[in-house]
Parts: C-alpha cells; structure tokens; sequence
C-alpha cells in the first residue's frame, strides 16, 4: 500500500511539474520581448505601478491604450516593437507557425528554395530596391524604438509620494514646470514673488505667489507653485505692503525638479536679506529621449550606408547568391538557362539602354527631397514634436525648428515653378492655356485651405462668422500665383551651351530675369513702406512688436504693428487666428494672423529667390561646378544681408528675424539655409549619387496629399490615441514620431503605386 501511494504521489509530482513547464513554455511563445516590470516600491495614488526604467511598462493606472496595445478584446498587452506584418495572428498558418516558433514544413521548404532561387537570378535590381525599402523602415522603426526606451517620460514624474508638495496643499505639476517652495523667514513682513522668463523680451514681471510672513523666529512660511522650466526664470521678491523689493533672482529649473528658496536676514557684519535657491530633488532630463532617438536613428542610417556599400562589392554579392541558392537550383541555371558572367550581370542595364530610345531627362531628385525633408519636418511640429518647446513657433522674435520649414517650402516651390513652367512651354503648350491652369491651381490651393484645412471648421460647416480666411494653403495659393504669372509674363527660352562664351555669362540667370527683379524689388519697398511709415492707432509708428505685457505693457493691443492692423481692418478680428504664439509668453489679448496680407510679400520674395535657384540648376545644367559657385555665393550674400539687419541679435537688430511678421530678414536668413541645403543635395543626389533622397524624396513627390492628409485626419487613430500620461514628453514624442513615419510609409506606398495628386 505504501508502495503504491508512493508512486501516486510521483505519477502526480511529474504531471503537475509538466503542466507547469508547458505553461511556461506557452507564455514565453505568447509574449514579445520586453523589458520586465519593476517591483513596486512606492504605489501611486491611482494605485499604478509607475516604470522606473526604460523600456518598462506600467500596469496600472492607465486611462487609455498606449502605442502598441491591442484593441478592445484583442490580445495581451505589448511592450516591445510591433510585430511583423506575417505576425497578425490571422487565420493562416504561416501566421501561426511564426507565433509559436513551430519549425515549417518540408513543403514550405521547398517553396522557399524555389523563391531564394528565383531572387538570386533577378539580380541586383531587386537587391538595391529591397535594401532602399528596409532603410526607410530600419529608419523610421530606430527613431520609434528610441522614443519607446529613453526614460523621459512617466518615469520623472514618479509615484505621488515621490513629488514634491507642499505640506498643507498639493502642487500637480505639469510638463516643463518645477516645483519651488518659498521659504519666508522674515517677521512682518508678506512677500509677492514675481515672475519673468528671460525670453520674454522688455516684459512686465507676473504674479507668482503670495508668501504670508512668519509668524516666529524658526518657523517659515511656506508656498508651494510650480515655474515653468522650458528657459531661464527671473524671480523678483517685493515686500507686499511697502512694494519695496527684497531681493531679484536668476535661475534655470529642471523639468520635475524640487526647488526651495530660502528668504532670511543674515547677520555678517551687515544686516540684509539673503535669497538662496536649494535643490531638495533633482530635475529629470526631459530631453533624453529627443538624444537617443537622434543617436540610434544615426546609428541606422550608418549601417544602412555599409549594407549598400556591402552590395555593390561584386564579392559580397556572389556570396550572397551562393548562401541563398541551392545545389539543385544552381545546377538547373548552369544546364539550361547558361552560368551568365560577372559582366553580364552588371551591365544588363546599360545594354538595354544603349539599345533603346534617348532617355528623357530626368527630374532632379534634390529638389523633391528638400521638399520632402521640409514637409515631414512640418508634419512632425504640426503634430506637436513631443511638446518639446524648440519644435514650436518661437513666440515672437527667433528661430525655432518649427519656424525653417514653411519657409523652406515656399522656397522650392519656386524652384518647381521655373523648373516646371519652362518644360511645359518647351514641350509648345500655349502661355494662355498655362496661365488658366496657375489660375484654377491656385483657386484649388485656396479653397482647400479655407474650407479643409481650417481650426475653425469644428465650430459648424456654416460658421462663416468666424470663418479663418488666412491660412498656410492660402499663402501658397497666393505666393503660387503671383511668382507663376509673374515668370509667365516674362518668360524666355533657356540660353544653350554656347550661350555660356558670350558676354557677361557669369550673371546671365539674373540679366535675363531683370524685369521680375525690379518687381520683387517694388514688392518689397511696399513691405518696408507700410510696416514703418503706415500710422496705426494707438501705437507707435514702425513697431514690430508683440503688445501683450511686451515693452514693458506700453502697447498692449499692437501685436504685429501695421501687419496685424491691416488684417484686423481688412479682415475683421473674427476671421484671424485667434491664438497666435505671442500669447505663450507675451500674453497677447488680440487676434494675430501669422498668414497674414503683408506677410504674404516677403513670402513671394521668398518664393521668388527659390526662381532664382531654379533657374541656375536650368541654366548650367552641364556645369556642376557653376551651380555650386552660384549657390555658394547667394547663401554668403544673403547671409550678411541678415547679419547686418539684425545685428547678429535676436532682438535689437533693427529688422529682427520673425516669422509671425515674415520679416525681410527672416526670409534672408532662411533663404540662406535653403541654398546652402541645395549646396549640399545637389552633388549628393544628382550629381554623385551618393543617396537616393530616401525616405524624403516619397513625401516629397506627393506634397500636397501628405500635407492635406496629415491636417485632416490629425485627431484619428493611427495618427494619434489616447495616452496614459499626457504630462510626458516620451509618450507624446512617440505618438508624434509614429504618424509622422506613417505619412512617409504612406507617401511610399502611392509611389510605388505610381499615385500622385496635383492640382
């Protein structure tokens, strides 16, 4: 009996030691890899585990799905890279099999052989196509992994009994603020603590806080609020009753950091009031994610580079072929197709085009690619660039990310204007059939922006009371029209080759273009007449302000000096952007249109110097060197030109760089990148072909789609879901980072579909 109870006993012993094993095994198939999740240490008031290292998850807490969660009802939660587009979990087997690990069948094999056999013999054509496809994914895919493993997001703000607080009330604090606690130690006296940023140029000081007086000798009196921790803060401390100012103050707070400022008397030798700043918790690095991202996203990009340069070695490519054929598969080759040689593999190509029709010209790929560099650069800021304040619209005078990339745009599409224009009039279309078709592109550009792509259009699709009237699409409409009619009234033939041994050669791209010069020129003597001599009530004649509590609150109703006046007496208030990026840190009251009437000179002016560089890519064509020259030479020109209006300032130049006014000097500045940027893509990627323009180059063939599209569906899923912390920059760099790579995926499918929309 004992015997048989003892073998029971590990009949029962080896069975649920199997179950345990197989559900081990089961769980380890099931899930992706990830990093594992921390132990709790500190719960937080929602109860959630909050990740304390990269990678990690948290488990609780959470309000909505995060970037890789499945659907309602779906699968198990993911924390790693998405799967592969094989791994849905579909109702094939493949789908299985990959899922589980299984190891395929003998038919599937062979299947497999057949298909490395028929790869091999396509040769190299198939081998660039698949390596140009993987380095737009590898790409898109590092910047995300990077986004998803940088620890710059829920993580700083930790669990509640981790932040600082305040003992009797409790300070949330949001993105880019830090807690400061005011220690006022002083007897009978109240404190009003005043608060400036150093960006905010000539600015009246803020309200802050009230600090009541302590009430005994060792006992402060504490107030807790949070500061703002995107620049430097000035702090100004006035005693409440007498307005006398203690002390003043310059610091820069950490994201999430913990501050204490401590007022007291100190005796040494003289009796004063001492304002000391005290680190009771370190601030997070909020920009750590932006770093990694940028570094492994560097990182991929070099090692797709050697990959590419891996395939063009004759070698490597004939041990590559011999590592994905089989016996079998070579030996049929051999017998009955023939062993073709090195050779003939490589120049399959240029036999075919030897033997075939003239080549067309091709289209230069640098000007597509700027375009497209320029429009993804848009679409990730208009998407919100991970809230990061260096990727928005800098709030008056400045340069931010977010203020290169219209210009950039407006710059090249002049460029595809002349490009454009001047093979559609040597192909013998008629100008006035050319110049019906600038009219309805132009009417196209137009409507989609007022009715489309529109921040009002949620308010009702009959709310014309207060219905934006400018706009980006509006601005290009115009500027689009006016430097085509404008090329189109004065349009010549291009000068040939020989035309390069005449006279004054060296500057014929601007002497044959010398009635349009002279009406930029009239343009922009407009500009500077009415924005400094135009009187506007109640203000200053020739202020290029903000208004708001800027210059020292003299102004207050004067955003934009003559711009905004015109737009608010031609326009009406109501039919303006209503929160312009003047009312961050100037606290701006009235409507301000950055696409405002008088802006859109200095952006035909802008247009216009992308003719110019259009110009010199259709008149030295076969001269490489000349086209660098020139580019050369307007880059350093309109480079000092700005140097000299703006004093190498930001704000006490007498033309400041602004991009809400398009000052002259901003579009300077920028059309000064721009040629530099064609400096550097032109021999890149047509000249050398060192790159393709991959992944910019898709976006960039199909603008308008992208652009339209990214407006349009902004609010929906994939584009953008509910996050479980709104307060991080990592979630919000993520979400940004994975549409923006989606309108690029998207631009790349159309490509390959050979699906284009213009207007």
């Amino acid at each position: 009996m004992n015997g048989w109870t003892q073998e029971f006993s590990r009949m029962l012993h080896r069975r649920a030691a199997g179950d345990r094993g197989a559900s081990a095994r089961g769980l380890r198939q099931a899930s992706l890899p990830a990093a594992p999740l921390p132990e709790a240490k500190k719960p937080g008031a929602a109860g959630g585990i909050r990740a304390l290292s990269s990678g990690s998850l948290r488990s609780a807490g959470r309000e909505g799905p995060g970037p890789w969660d499945a659907p309602a009802g779906g699968a198990a939660l993911r924390s790693g890279p998405p799967p592969p587009r094989g791994d849905s979990g579909g109702g094939d087997g493949s789908g299985r099999a990959a899922m589980t690990g299984a190891r395929p069948g003998a038919a599937e094999q062979r299947r497999a052989g057949a298909r490395g056999g028929a790869a091999a013999a396509g040769g190299m054509s198939g081998a660039r196509g698949a390596g140009r496809a993987l380095a737009a994914l590898l790409l898109a895919a590092s910047v995300l992994s990077a986004a998803l493993l940088a620890p710059g997001g829920a993580p700083e703000r930790g669990a509640e009994s981790a932040r600082p607080r305040d003992k009797k009330r409790h300070v949330e604090l949001k993105m880019d603020q830090a807690l400061l606690l005011i220690h006022n130690e002083l007897l009978r006296t109240n404190l009003t603590v005043y608060w400036n940023s150093e960006r905010c140029y000539h600015c009246l000081f803020q309200v802050l806080v009230n600090v009541s007086q302590s009430r005994r000798a060792g006992e402060p009196s504490i107030a807790a609020v949070g500061v703002s921790a995107q620049h430097g803060s000035i702090l100004q401390l006035k005693a409440t009753k007498e307005e006398k100012e203690v002390c003043r103050l310059e610091y820069k707070f950490g994201e999430f950091g913990n501050y204490s400022l401590l007022v007291k008397h100190v005796q040494d030798g003289v009796d004063r009031i001492a304002c000391d700043v005290v680190v009771n918790e370190d601030p997070v690095d909020s920009n750590l994610p932006v770093t990694v991202a940028f570094l492994i996203g560097l990182a991929l990009v070099i090692a797709v580079c050697f990959l590419r340069f891996l395939l063009s070695l004759d070698d490597f490519n004939n041990w590559i072929s011999k590592a994905i054929n089989s016996r079998e598969t070579d030996r049929l080759i051999n017998s009955e197709l023939g062993s073709p040689s090195r050779a003939d593999a490589l120049g399959g190509d240029s036999q075919l085009e030897a033997w075939g029709p003239a080549a067309v010209p091709q289209r230069l790929r640098c000007v597509d690619t700027f375009r497209g560099i320029a429009l993804i650069i848009m679409v990730f800021v208009n998407y919100g660039g991970g809230k990061y304040w260096y990727f928005k619209h800098s709030s008056w005078n400045g340069l931010t990310v977010a203020d290169l990339v219209f210009p950039w745009f407006v710059f090249i599409m002049g460029s595809s204007i002349f490009l454009s224009m001047t093979s559609t009039l040597q192909r013998g279309c008629s100008k006035f059939r050319l110049l019906g078709k600038i009219v309805w592109r132009s009417f196209l550009l137009i409507s989609l922006g007022i009715v489309v792509v529109n921040p009002n259009y949620c308010l009702g699709p009959l709310s014309w009371d207060k219905l934006r009237i400018p706009g980006v699409l509006q601005r290009l409409g115009v500027t689009y029209f006016v430097v085509a009619v404008l090329e189109l009234l004065f349009a010549k033939p291009v000068p040939g080759s020989g035309a390069s041994e005449r006279r004054c050669s060296s500057l014929r791209d601007i002497l044959s273009s010398w009635p349009q010069w002279l009406f930029i020129l009239l343009l922009e003597s407009i500009w500077l007449g009415l924005t400094f001599f135009l009187p506007v009530p109640g203000c200053p004649t020739g202020y290029l302000g903000p208004g708001g509590i800027g210059d020292l609150g003299r102004y207050p109703n004067c955003t934009g000096g003559a711009a905004g006046y015109i737009d608010r007496l031609l326009l009406g208030e109501d039919h303006l952007y209503q929160h312009p990026s003047s009312a961050v840190l100037y606290h701006t009251e009235v409507a301000y249109d950055p696409e405002g009437i008088l802006g859109t000179i200095n952006s035909i002016v802008m247009a216009f110097l992308g003719v110019q560089a259009g110009r010199i890519l259709l008149y030295y064509k076969d001269q490489t060197k000349a086209i660098l020259l020139r580019f050369t030479a307007w880059s350093c020109f309109l480079g000092l030109t700005s140097v000299a209006l703006t004093k190498v300032s930001e704000n006490e130049g007498s033309i400041p760089i602004n991009k809400n006014l398009w000052s002259i000097s901003y579009v300077t500045t920028l059309s000064s990148f721009a040629f530099f940027i064609l400096l550097v893509l032109y021999p890149t990627v047509d000249v050398k072909g060192l790159w393709t323009g991959t992944p910019f180059f898709y976006p960039g063939m199909n603008s308008i789609l992208v652009y339209v599209g990214h407006e349009v569906f902004e609010s929906y899923f994939p584009f953008q879901w509910k996050l479980g912390d709104d307060q991080s920059h990592r979630e919000h760099l993520t979400q940004n980072i994975v549409a923006t790579a989606l309108w690029v995926l998207i631009a790349y499918i159309l490509y390959k579909k050979k699906i284009f929309w213009k207007i």
